[in-house]
C-alpha cells in the first residue's frame, strides 16, 4: 500500500510540475488575487526551499540515506504490527533486540575484515624487511601480527555467539501473514467460508464411534493400553481394511492429479525440524529419539520438504508436486473430552499428505487447488464438509495463510477438523536453504502443504456419515475396489 501511494504521489507531483512549466514559464507570474496573491514560476535546482542548490551529488546521497532510514522503520513497524495481529505481544521486544544484534554483528564483521587486511599487509612486509636486514622492524611486525591474531580470536568468538543468538531470535519471529487472513485470537474466531454437501442428522441414534467400531470387531483399545498406554489402538478386521482402503484411495486420487507418490523417512534430524516448523510446535508435537539427533515425524510434510534441503532447483522443474504416505507420531498434550477418547486424538495414525514447491506468484493458485482436492475426496465418501479460514491467532508462526477442512459429525451435530491446508511463503525454503535457479537469478520457492487424508479422523467421519439404523456401515462406492467389493460392514 505504501509503495502504491508513493507512486500515486510521484505521478501527481510530476504532473503538477509539468503543468506549471507549460503554463507559467511563459508569463513568469500570474495574479490570482489582485494586488495580493501571485503564482510565480521559479526553477529550484536543490531540495525544498532551494537547500543544497548546485550540490547534486550530496543531494542524491542524502536522499538515498533518508530512503534507507524510511525503509528500515517501515519494515520494523510492519514486523511489529504483524506480531500484534497474531497476539504475540511478548515477542515485540525481540524486534529491537534483533536489530541491535544485527548491527553489532555487522560492526564485528567490518572490524574483523579490517584487522585481517592489516595483518596480511604487515605479514607481507616481514620477508622484505628480513632480506633488507631490518630484523628489529621485522620482529616488531611479527609481534603486531600476533596481537592482531589474538584480537581476531576474541572478535570471531563474539561474532559467532551473537550470530547464533541473532539466528535463534529471528526464528522466533512469525512470518508475515497474508492481508486476507481474518484477525482473531484463537481457533474460536476462525471463519466459515463455504459448505460442501448437506449436513444430515438421521432420525435414529448414532452411537459413539468407538462403540460402533468395537461392536463390529474393529477396535481394541484395552489391549493397546496394555502394550503401549493411552492414546494407542488396535484396528481389526474390516475396520482396519476400511482404514487402509481410504488411504489407498487418497493415494491413487493424488497420483491421478499428477502428484509424484513418495514414502519418505519417518525420522528427521533436528536441523530439518527447525527448518519446517517453529520451536513451540516442535516442543508440543515431536517425539525425540533418545541419544540420537532424530525425531519421529508428526506429518510427512516435514521429511518431504526436507528432501530439498540445501538444494538448488532448476526453475523449469517447478512446480514440484508430491504426495506421501507415512505413519505420524504426536504427543497430543492436553486434556480431552469424551468424544476424543476413542481414536480422535491419538499418538499414532496414518496419513496421506501433499506438498508443493512453486514460484511465489503461483502459491495462492496452488493453495486453492490443494484444499479443494481434500474436499472432493471426502465428498466422494459421502461426507459433508466445510472450509474454515484460520484467523491470525490460530496460524503457526511459519504460515502465511491456512484453512481447515472440517467434516460433519451427525452424532455431535457439528463439524470437526479432518485436514489443514497452508502456504508458508518462502519461510521453509529460507530456513532449509532451498533455492530456485531462474533466468533472472536465484530465488526462494514458496512451499505449501495439505492433508489429503488422516486415517483416524477420516475413519470417524466415514463411519458416522455412513452408519445405518441396523448398526451396519455402508462402504462408499469409491472404496469398494479396495475392499474386495464389500458393500457393508456388519
Amino acid at each position: 500500500m505504501i509503495i502504491i501511494l508513493s507512486i500515486i504521489f510521484i505521478i501527481i507531483d510530476q504532473a503538477s510540475k509539468l503543468i506549471v512549466i507549460n503554463t507559467l514559464s511563459k508569463t513568469k507570474s500570474v495574479e490570482v488575487i489582485k494586488s495580493f496573491f501571485y503564482l510565480t514560476y521559479t526553477n529550484n535546482n536543490g531540495a525544498a526551499f532551494s537547500i543544497l542548490t548546485g550540490k547534486r551529488v550530496i543531494l542524491i546521497i542524502v536522499t538515498l540515506i533518508v530512503i534507507g532510514i524510511l525503509i528500515y522503520y517501515i519494515r520494523k513497524t510492519k514486523v511489529k504490527e504483524n506480531i500484534k495481529k497474531k497476539f504475540q505481544d511478548k515477542k515485540l521486544p525481540l524486534v529491537d533486540e534483533i536489530l541491535s544484534l544485527d548491527e553489532k554483528v555487522r560492526k564485528l564483521k567490518i572490524e574483523g575484515d579490517t584487522l585481517r587486511q592489516q595483518r596480511n599487509t604487515i605479514s607481507s612486509e616481514i620477508g622484505t624487511l628480513m632480506r633488507e636486514g631490518k630484523k628489529d622492524i621485522a620482529e616488531e611486525n611479527k609481534k603486531k601480527v600476533v596481537e592482531i591474531n589474538n584480537k581476531l580470536i576474541d572478535i570471531e568468538k563474539e561474532e559467532e555467539e551473537l550470530s547464533i543468538k541473532l539466528k535463534d531470535d529471528m526464528m522466533k519471529i512469525p512470518n508475515i501473514i497474508d492481508p486476507s487472513v481474518p484477525i482473531g485470537k484463537d481457533d474460536s474466531e476462525n471463519v466459515e467460508v463455504q459448505k460442501f454437501g448437506d449436513p444430515v442428522v438421521p432420525n435414529y441414534e448414532i452411537p459413539y464411534h468407538a462403540d460402533i467400531m468395537t461392536k463390529v470387531g474393529g477396535l481394541d483399545k484395552d489391549s493397546a493400553g496394555r502394550t503401549s498406554g493411552n492414546g494407542f489402538y488396535y484396528l481389526m478386521g474390516d475396520i482396519a481394511r476400511l482404514s487402509s482402503a481410504m488411504l489407498s484411495y487418497a493415494r491413487d486420487y493424488m497420483i491421478d492429479k499428477k502428484f509424484i507418490y513418495c514414502i519418505p523417512p519417518f525420522m528427521i534430524r533436528s536441523d530439518v525440524v527447525t527448518g519446517v516448523m517453529s520451536f513451540d510446535e516442535m516442543d508440543a508435537m515431536m517425539y525425540k529419539i533418545e541419544g540420537e539427533d532424530l525425531y519421529l515425524i508428526g506429518t510427512s510434510e516435514h521429511s518431504m520438504i526436507g528432501k530439498f534441503k540445501g538444494q538448488i532447483i532448476k526453475e523449469e522443474n517447478l512446480p514440484i508436486t508430491m504426495t506421501s504416505y507415512s505413519p505420524c507420531f504426536r504427543k497430543e498434550v492436553g486434556a480431552h473430552g469424551i468424544e476424543e477418547r476413542g481414536i480422535y486424538r491419538v499418538h499414532q495414525f496414518e496419513k496421506q499428505e501433499m506438498i508443493v514447491l512453486c514460484k511465489p506468484e503461483e502459491s495462492m493458485e496452488w493453495y486453492n487447488k490443494m484444499w479443494q482436492y481434500t474436499v472432493e475426496i471426502f465428498r466422494n465418501m459421502n461426507i459433508p464438509v466445510r472450509q474454515l479460514e484460520c484467523c491470525s491467532g490460530d496460524l503457526a508462526d511459519l504460515k502465511v495463510k491456512s484453512c481447515d477442512v472440517e467434516a460433519w459429525s451427525p452424532r455431535q451435530q457439528k463439524y470437526f477438523e479432518v485436514g489443514s491446508c497452508s502456504t508458508l511463503g518462502d519461510a521453509q525454503a529460507r530456513r532449509l536453504g532451498i533455492r530456485i535457479k531462474g533466468e533472472k537469478g536465484n530465488y526462494y520457492p514458496h512451499t505449501l502443504n495439505n492433508t489429503v487424508l488422516a486415517s483416524t479422523r477420516a475413519l470417524i467421519a466415514l463411519i458416522e456419515n455412513n452408519y445405518n439404523e441396523d448398526g451396519s456401515i455402508t462402504v462408499p462406492e469409491v472404496l469398494r475396489p479396495y475392499m474386495g467389493g464389500l458393500e457393508t460392514i456388519k
